[in-house]
């Protein structure tokens, strides 16, 4: 059995860690409320542009906008030949498996892009999956690190507008983004979305739209925001998620610590009861020894 001093020591450093580790729980839970409102706020323009663009499209229209560019009418033939690949990390740890989650589905990803003979481009964003590629010595087209847990429509700009220049060109065929949905705060699972090209909804609304001027110049101003609004999303769902993850990691690593505390306070009464019986008997035997 360890010596009260040593166990003491254990507590106290146990006591500090467990301070620190609520402390984060409260400031995840309270970013978290902050990111859980922009993600509320970007879902009904995104579905606002969705609508209009289904409600427009045509497949005569596609033909004239690069962004609707289907990988089967694409100017390299058949499929995609040529793609990009954007990860959405974190820069921070201490969140549980929420970023191992996103690298481990991009490389999923990845190999089944290569599996289909694909040239794929990785473009990173957040610190935790560029010190993951630059280990694995994987080539990497882009990286950012700035952007943080507060992204803003000017940093997914910054990201997706040279992507779309080069789709619009034919130098890609086809652009995902790995980031985690947030349905709630326990539950953000790591998810694969394409942006480009865009893909009108399925089910359309019986909607009358008075068109001025047209539709084609309507449409050349929406498709560009829809795909910066997906990407800016993506962003947004992503550091809701990294804060929901941190704290539930923040809260586990909390109530690991006090069932720590309470099974070391335990020991250590043990041992300086113990301790105080070896003095008594000590004691008594001394006295003893000196009565006789």
């Amino acid at each position: 059995m360890a010596k009260p001093r040593e166990l003491k020591r254990r507590i106290r450093s146990v006591q500090n860690t467990r301070k620190i580790t609520k402390t984060m729980e409260l400031v995840s839970t309270s970013k978290l409320k902050r990111a859980q409102d922009r993600v509320v706020g970007a879902r009904p323009y995104a579905q606002a542009l969705a609508e209009v663009i289904g409600e427009l499209y045509s497949p005569e229209l596609a033909e004239r906008f690069p962004l609707l560019r289907q990988p089967g009418r694409s100017v390299r033939g058949a499929g995609v030949r040529r793609s990009a690949l954007l990860l959405i990390t974190s820069n921070r740890g201490l969140c549980g498996a929420f970023n191992s989650n996103l690298i481990r589905e991009a490389r999923r990803r990845l190999e089944e892009l290569e599996a289909q003979d694909t040239h794929t481009e990785l473009h990173l964003v957040g610190k935790k999956g560029v010190s993951y590629f630059k280990f694995t010595r994987r080539n990497v087209a882009s990286q950012r690190v700035d952007i943080g847990d507060r992204p803003t429509l000017r940093h997914a700009e910054e990201l997706v507008q040279p992507l779309m220049d080069r789709f619009a060109a034919g130098d890609l065929d086809a652009v995902d983004v790995v980031f985690a949905k947030f349905n709630s705060a326990v539950s953000t699972p790591p998810t694969t979305m394409r942006i480009l090209p865009v893909t009108p909804p399925t089910k359309r609304r019986s909607v009358n739209y008075i068109l001025e001027p047209s539709a084609e110049e309507i449409l050349d101003e929406l498709l560009p925001l829809y795909v910066q609004n997906q990407f800016y999303r993506a962003l947004v769902e992503t550091a809701a998620a990294e804060h929901g993850a941190r704290r539930t990691a923040m809260k586990n690593a909390t109530d690991a610590g006090q069932d720590m505390l309470t099974i070391l306070q335990r020991t250590f009464n043990r041992a300086r009861q113990a301790q105080i019986t070896q003095e008594l008997a000590e004691i008594v035997g001394g006295a003893e020894a000196l009565k006789g």
